[in-house]
Parts: C-alpha cells; structure tokens; sequence
C-alpha cells in the first residue's frame, strides 16, 4: 500500500458544515505528524490557519492524497483536474446522497485513520473527453466523470441530432437531449433519464436519450472504448449545450459535431476498506434490505 505523508484538501464551498469537518481533519492530520496542503479557495473560508495554500492543480504534484470534504460534486470538480497527476482521493460526505464521498463526518479519526494505515480499497475510474467542432475549427472542450450530456439549455425546445457510434449510424432523434455516461454516473443524471445503474468496475458508457419523441427509444450501453459522435441538425432552432458533470462548457450552432471517447487519464479514487458499490445503493437509493433484517 502507497504511503501518504502529505495529505491535500479540498472542501465545498459556501458550507459551513464543510469547514467544520475541515477543521476537524487538520487537527487529526496533523496529530499523526503529516504534512497539510490547503486548496486556495479552499483556505480563503479558514480563517488564519498556518498551513500551505496551493491552487487545485498544484495539489496533485505536491500531495501523495487529496481529501475531498463535500457532497460528489465538489469530488466530481477535483477528479477532473486531479485525474492528470493519478494522486489518490478520498471522499468525506457534507453533501447529500454521497456516492463517490462515502466517509460519514462522525467516522473522520477512524476511517482517515484507517486509511492512513493502508486499510483501504483503491479502485481507477474513467472519465469522458468531450470536443465541439464547428467545420474544422475547434469551439470548446471539457470532460466529466459522470457524464457528457447534450440539452436545450434554458429553452424548453427539442433538440434534432443524429448519432454515431466508431463511425456507424445508430439513429436519427429528437428530444430533449442525450445523457452520454460513465459506469460513475449511471446513479446521478443518467439514472433520472431512465438510464440502467452500471457497476464501476465496467468499461462501458450508457447513452441516455432525454424525454425521445419516440416510444422505442431505450438507453444502449455501449464500449468504453468507443468513440461517438453527435451531429447537431441543420434545422435546429435551440441552440444546444453541451454539460460536462453539470457545467455548461460550449452553446453548439446547427451543424456542430460533438465527438467523445474515453479519457486517457483516471481517477484513482480510495475507500475505507470494505466499501461495497451495492450497499451503497442500498443506502442511497432506499432498496429493501434483506427480509427478516
């Protein structure tokens, strides 16, 4: 197991209760006689702290982990960035449903603990690489590890795309938009549209249509290692966006092709040893619990 002398955090901002347990996992860092690096943004909700600040790109050379402290979409920001340098994070839940930041703040000495001690799970997750391209020219790029999903925005139109798939026509469509997703994201956005929730250990990405205009439009799971292309129609009169895990990156114009594939890099993303992907399902998502339990 990888030994972890320098430790980033990351926490969510504009939470008070985020920077409690912030407060709370120095204290405990630096009992243990680590090394504290506070991500700028960050340190600027701390106060006077005494600690070294960096910008959130800068964690992944300077840290041998990074702790998020937050709900999955402040882990989803810092797996973005923190993928290029493969630096190990680990998640504390101050959010809500907490797929990805999966320590209670009531466990953060035993299981940070625990984790310090080599008692965890590392698992590696792709991510999707998003580009717009208008004729030859490239408009805007952007990645997600949950998803890339094209929408109307603020217009309540629909949406007129043709897709394909390693260069082979799958379908002309239209509706409200399509939810491309990683195994990662097949329990946030993709799982609202309808969309199967695909275990992370899979290498596959879910294509979700949003609300089709059409009763036999379904989700495909297709290969990871596919790579896809959107044509957005000539005749559209929205101008669709294009959202990397909820962050609108690009407004396309009638015309404009979308080609994602998997990313290159992953996150390596920890859990307290013993992490089950079903029991969290079961905790989060509400399903019954073994009868007789």
């Amino acid at each position: 197991m990888e030994v972890f002398n320098t430790v980033g955090l990351i926490g969510r901002l504009g939470s008070d209760k985020a920077v409690e347990t912030l407060t709370r996992v120095v204290t405990f860092l630096t009992r243990r006689g680590l090394a504290v690096v506070i991500e700028d943004r960050t340190a600027a909700l701390m106060g006077e702290h005494g600690f070294r600040e960096a910008k959130r790109k800068e964690l992944g050379t300077l840290c041998d982990l990074v702790v998020v402290v937050g709900g999955d979409g402040s882990l989803l920001g810092a797996a973005r960035t923190l993928c290029h340098s493969a630096t190990p994070v680990l998640g504390i839940n101050r959010g809500r449903l907490g797929f990805l930041t999966d320590i209670a703040p009531d466990e953060v000495e035993q299981k940070v603990g625990e984790v310090l001690d080599g008692e965890y799970d590392s698992e590696r997750r792709f991510l999707l690489d998003a580009e717009l391209y208008r004729g030859e020219r490239l408009i805007g790029s952007g990645s997600g590890l949950n998803d890339v999903v094209v929408h109307p925005g603020k217009a309540a139109r629909m949406i007129e795309f043709e897709l394909f798939i390693d260069d082979r026509f799958v379908y002309s469509q239209r509706s409200d938009g399509l939810i491309m997703s990683t195994p990662t994201g097949s329990t946030a956005y993709a799982l609202s549209g309808g969309g199967p929730i695909v275990h992370p250990g899979l290498e596959a990405i879910t294509l979700v249509p949003i609300f089709p205009h059409t009763l036999s439009s379904r989700p495909i799971v297709i290969d990871a290692a596919s790579e896809i292309r959107v044509h957005i129609g000539d005749i559209n009169q929205a101008y669709p966006h294009v959202s990397c895990d909820g962050q609108t990156r690009v407004v396309c114009k009638p015309g404009d092709i979308l080609h994602v594939r998997r990313k290159a890099q992953r996150l390596t993303l920890i859990h307290p040893r013993g992490h089950s992907f079903f029991e969290a399902c079961r905790s989060k998502l509400g399903w019954s619990s073994r009868l007789g339990d």
